[in-house]
């Protein structure tokens, strides 16, 4: 199925069903602020820029998928981000399928 057009929600769910078809053990990360029932605000989720997908490669290596859509484009802080990753040994990018997502885990 592609994901040309899709919601970013479905392109996200089909990343994580193909993500733990390959293996991987993934989890949805939602970052945000909301307020609490006194107003007092929030925050949760790994940090700004945190990606929207987290979890471990079938090899053990962390994972960091950025779910976009066909045009969406990612911030600065999420670039950020999966370059952090990268840099530890870690395996993270932008993916727009579930094709994109499992190259990103299964890469050499």
């Amino acid at each position: 199925m592609s994901a040309k057009g899709m919601k970013e929600a479905n392109v996200q769910a089909l990343i994580l069903l193909a993500l733990s078809e390959a293996g991987c053990l993934v989890w949805r990360q939602n970052t945000g602020v909301l307020p609490d029932r006194n107003g007092r605000l929030v925050r949760f989720g790994l940090c700004v820029g945190s990606s929207d997908i987290v979890g471990l490669c079938s090899d053990g290596k962390f994972l960091a998928i950025e779910v976009k859509t066909a045009i969406g484009q990612p911030t600065d802080a999420q670039l950020r981000f999966i370059q952090a990753v990268q840099r530890q040994g870690g395996r993270a990018g932008i993916a727009r399928s579930a094709a994109d997502a499992v190259e990103i885990a299964c890469a050499p």
